[in-house]
């Protein structure tokens, strides 16, 4: 059987913890940041977890990872 391909947008976009956690950025931070809170944009640096309802979605997507 030949090698399954990964997803390149989910590539780009998540990792996989060693823990088994989906990790991604935040949206809502590329533009139009003068009306948001200075409190919300440095709440959006840190990284976000996908929730678990996701991540079964996300680990089909990237098979060897």
């Amino acid at each position: 059987m030949p090698k399954l391909k990964s997803h390149r947008g989910a590539a780009k976009r998540f990792k996989i913890t060693k823990g088994g956690k989906v990790k991604m950025n935040h949206a809502k931070r590329r533009h139009i940041l003068t009306k948001k809170s200075t409190k919300m944009k440095r709440g959006l640096r840190k990284p976000g977890y996908a929730s678990s309802a996701n991540e079964a979605t996300v680990k089909k997507l990237l098979p060897y990872s």
